[in-house]
């Protein structure tokens, strides 16, 4: 078995080339050594297949690694204009955050951590959480890993699997350490209103323990087995109500209800930052696709009131590719929508 026994020596040397912490690189390759005695024994493919596996998901987490913060306010609020019209709010709630960071770090207090407000904003489909965190991530600097709460119903899908079940895994929190590729990420933790009943309890359980300054630095996931500290993840949570949120969650996070947009917001959404995203998506160049004023509020309302922009969404988009075809047929080059040749464009 001599291949055998230069695998678990490859297995040895990557652990001791990647920065681990000590008691784990030591728990590691005391396994190895233990693994090393049984080359002839039956059990030792499915054993060494485990602690393979279990070693390439460790030597893979940002125990150390974390990206700078960009402090830039200036950079930070441009950002978020040009992703998001008004929402002034939550703007300044972001603004402020990166302030307090900045002046902790010019005064030489970098490493210790500031625990920022745990946001979750609240609000109905389509008006803007998911994105709002993306741009939040995006002005930080930081990278972000999504985490989606709907339909969820164990624990286990954020804490793992002991690894004494066949076929176990890290939970979802692991895995977005690892997407992520640092420890200081924006973690998105998306609708946990969702959850289903059956698992609704131990999994706010988890949420509690994730989202409290004062547990997150050591948390243990089944799988791993051994404490990570998430003191430096920036949790974002968004939710379509609070009714079935536990109340000891709630006190841990701060509620920005994401508004409804009116009419109005929506034609200036649908001007400056839907239609000209759309153009680019198909490839068609600015200008060649104009709207009448008179025009806009039946692409807002193509089939009644929609609380987020999805149905603005989908409607400019459709318009698009109608242009797109005649374009690419020949028929013409540019092309403004009015209120004449509207239903030819606009879905019904």
């Amino acid at each position: 078995m001599e291949s055998a026994a230069s695998q678990i020596t490859d297995l040895g040397t990557k652990v001791k080339s990647v920065q681990l912490p000590e008691d784990l690189k030591e728990n590691i390759l005391t396994r190895l050594d233990q693994l090393a005695r049984l080359t002839n024994s039956p059990t030792f493919l499915p054993e060494f297949d485990s602690v393979n596996r279990y070693i390439d998901w460790v030597v893979n987490l940002p125990w150390e690694t974390k990206t700078q913060d960009l402090l830039d306010l200036a950079h930070a609020k441009k950002v978020l204009d040009s992703r998001h019209y008004g929402l002034e709010e939550i703007k300044d709630r972001v603004i402020e955050y990166m302030s307090v960071m900045k002046l902790k770090q010019e005064k030489g207090e970098g490493e210790e951590v500031y625990r920022a407000p745990i946001l979750c904003f609240v609000g109905l489909v389509g008006t803007g959480k998911t994105t709002i965190a993306v741009s939040i991530a995006e002005a930080l600097g930081r990278k972000l890993a999504r985490i989606p709460f709907g339909g969820m119903g164990s624990p286990l899908d954020l804490r793992g699997q002991s690894r004494m079940h066949p076929e176990a895994e890290p939970g979802k929190i692991i895995k977005a350490l690892r997407i992520a590729g640092s420890r200081n990420p924006v973690i998105l933790l998306d609708e946990i209103d969702r959850v289903t009943d059956e698992g609704r309890a131990s999994i706010m359980g988890v949420l509690v323990e994730l989202l409290d300054p004062k547990q997150n630095y050591a948390f243990v996931d089944h799988y791993i087995d051994f404490p990570f500290n998430l003191s430096e993840v920036l949790f974002i949570a968004t939710a379509n109500n609070t009714t079935n949120i536990a109340t000891a969650v709630m006190d841990r996070l701060e509620p920005l209800a994401m508004p409804s947009y009116t009419d109005h917001e929506k034609i200036t959404i649908g001007k400056n930052y839907v239609l000209p995203e759309k153009l680019k998506a198909a490839g068609i160049p600015q200008g060649a696709l104009t709207f009448d004023e008179e025009v806009w509020p039946q692409i807002v309302r193509p089939l009644g009131f929609d609380a987020g922009i999805r149905t603005l969404e989908r409607t400019i988009d459709g318009v698009v590719r109608k242009v797109a075809r005649q374009i690419v047929e020949g028929k013409t080059q540019t092309i403004k929508i009015t209120p004449t040749n509207a239903k030819e464009f606009i879905p019904q």
